[in-house]
């Protein structure tokens, strides 16, 4: 190719050799599907189109200009004005390459603009189960780098593949016209470069493959290694980690400079053919020439034609490469959109304005697995305005009761009441507005800490947020941090105590003032002095309510109207403080050994 009419870099060459690359399960499927998604940017892909035909056209003029100008200049004839043509043909490339890049970025964007917020829409909308069963990290990855695959395979090889498609179509139809023979000549080259190509990607493939799997496993060592420096300083174990460390990323090395090393053979090779059929077609058409078979000018179009004819062959294998990387990443996408939702209401769903707040289980049994029951045949009822604590061993059932409650999954058999309905009688919005949660694992968001406690209430009046924190227990501290309550917390609010991030979620779910709370072990993190406060607010925030209180400090619950005992998935005991501690039984025992008696 001549070098004024080259093609803009491929981002595609040397530079994305050590990108591996991911094969997709069903192209033609995944790209049908990716086709729907550009339905309202399809007028200016066809723009586009027409843009990358006209940009090939001046491609596949200007070798057949310069060669008409020789043999003018060869001849004596005046070439000027094949000379001006020839300019405002490159002005004419510069000015299409430059209206399709505007195009594209325009377009791509937009089309990605839609798949990335198609994807966040239907993640909002999945149920707890598929977060609970997933990484949460490995979702991120989908919404983040899956994506960027394809924004990049879109803006970057879409017109690409397409000039490079009308380049090869109209250069062999003049090439052919031009001579067959010197054609018959120029194939050869591009089906030993398709050969080369092909042998050489088996070989990276497999490296590339290699290299992704080890260098995931350092990434996991690299975050381990940081997330938990306190314990590998604790228990000395630098030396090992770093070991650890040294010899994945020694493999990470090994394994990469094989990569490179071979995927490198790629491009010289290719060079050494081209140059060889440059020479073979010179030789050839020199001989011709000399017979009088074809002009001089036919010689200079015919060598130009034949370095721009097998150049694209190379481009398109790498871009195929990292256009299956950006299809399998659709893949994963399209996974998450075909997840089933969280169950919609019913046509007939009620709604939900004034909840009295009396809960009924009747002979409920549930299981993540489903042959592999958590809770089994639970069976009890709770008036309104009981201040209810659930208590039992680790794994027993606990906040699985929780989760059944708030609707974050559904019963496998059996019902649950609110006020006398089964819950998924109701409208899911309605249904979770009735219930105030301080979950153990504190969730906090990166803004102030006024808004932190206002989350999901609009509108609230200062003097709310501050007396929501102060029956909380935690406007003390707050009034201490740099900036008081528009102090912003960063990574969930890292710069906190365990006990204070708790506090400021107990604040929240004051504020909500929901006619039933759910308070999930809100006195784990929280030293003696602190709990005292929280049992405090406890008996004030619980006060005419339906409360649900998970502890394992059985000294938090003592005023409990009712404590359910849960041993293996069932009701094992149940009653007051004081009768439990007459029956004398499980409970009783565990409240003896937490007190030391």
């Amino acid at each position: 190719m001549s070098k004024e009419m080259a093609p803009p870099p491929s981002s595609f060459g040397k530079g994305q050799r050590g990108k591996p690359v991911v094969k997709p399960k069903d192209m033609k499927g995944t790209l049908r599907r990716l086709w729907e998604l550009t339905q309202g940017q399809r007028q200016g892909l066809g723009w586009l189109m027409l843009l990358s035909a006209v940009a090939s056209a001046s491609t596949i003029l200007s070798p057949l200009l310069i060669g008409t100008a020789v043999t003018a200049i060869d001849t004596g004839n005046p070439a000027l004005q094949l000379l001006i043509l020839l300019a405002a043909l490159y002005l004419t490339d510069w000015l299409v390459r430059f209206l399709q890049q505007f195009f594209m970025a325009a377009i791509g964007q937009r089309i990605i603009l839609h798949i990335r917020s198609t994807l966040f829409e239907k993640m909002k909308a999945l149920p707890l189960s598929f977060f609970d069963s997933r990484q949460h990290g490995e979702l991120m990855s989908r919404l983040t780098n899956d994506v960027d695959n394809i924004s990049t395979t879109i803006s970057d090889s879409l017109t690409q593949l397409m000039t490079y498609g009308f380049t090869i179509i109209g250069i062999l139809c003049i090439m052919l016209r031009l001579s067959l023979p010197l054609t018959c000549i120029a194939f050869i080259s591009v089906w030993l470069i398709f050969l080369l190509t092909r042998t050489i990607t088996k070989h990276t493939r497999k490296l590339f493959a290699q290299q992704q799997q080890i260098l995931g496993k350092l990434n996991g060592q690299v975050e381990e290694s940081i997330s938990g420096q306190n314990m590998v300083k604790a228990f000395g174990r630098e030396a090992e980690m770093t070991e650890q460390f040294e010899e994945s990323n020694a493999r990470l090395c090994q394994v990469a400079t094989k990569a490179q090393i071979w995927s490198g053979f790629l491009m010289p090779l290719t060079n050494v053919i081209n140059n060889l059929n440059f020479v073979i077609v010179a030789v050839v058409s020199g001989i011709l020439a000399a017979y009088g078979r074809i002009s001089v000018g036919l010689i200079s179009s015919f060598l130009l034609y034949s370095r721009q004819f097998s150049r694209p062959f190379v481009d398109i294998a790498n871009i195929y490469n990292n256009f299956q990387t950006a299809v399998a990443g659709a893949e994963r996408i399209f996974e998450i959109l075909e997840e089933e939702p969280e169950p919609a209401d019913a046509p007939d769903a009620l709604p939900l304005t004034a909840p009295r707040g009396e809960v009924e289980f009747s002979h409920v049994t549930f299981g993540y697995q489903a042959q592999e029951p958590v809770l089994k045949d639970v069976s009890f009822r709770v008036p309104a305005g009981t201040r209810v604590a659930v208590v039992g061993s680790t794994g027993a059932g606990k906040t699985t009761l929780i989760n059944l409650l708030t609707r974050f999954y559904d019963v496998n058999s059996g019902s649950i009441l609110l006020d006398g309905r089964d819950l998924r009688q109701y409208r899911l919005q309605d249904l979770r507005r009735t219930f105030g949660v301080v979950l153990q694992d504190t969730a906090l968001f990166g803004m102030s800490v006024r808004d932190n406690i206002s989350y999901g209430n609009k509108d609230v009046l200062p003097e709310r947020i501050r007396a929501a924190a102060k029956t909380a227990g935690a406007d003390s501290f707050i009034r201490r941090l740099p900036q008081g309550y528009d102090t912003i917390l960063t990574q969930g609010g890292a710069a906190l105590s365990q006990g204070e991030r708790q506090l400021l979620t107990i604040a929240r779910a004051v504020l909500q003032e929901a006619p039933i709370l759910i308070l999930d072990e809100a006195t784990s993190s929280v030293d003696t002095v602190t709990e005292q406060r929280i049992r405090r607010a406890m008996l004030t925030i619980t006060r005419g309510r339906t409360s649900f209180i998970i502890a394992h400090r059985l000294s938090t619950i003592r005023d409990s109207d009712l404590i359910l005992l849960i041993e293996d998935g069932r009701i094992a005991e149940k009653g007051t403080h004081e009768e439990l501690m007459e029956l004398n039984g499980r409970y009783a025992g565990m409240y003896r050994t937490q007190m030391g008696e």
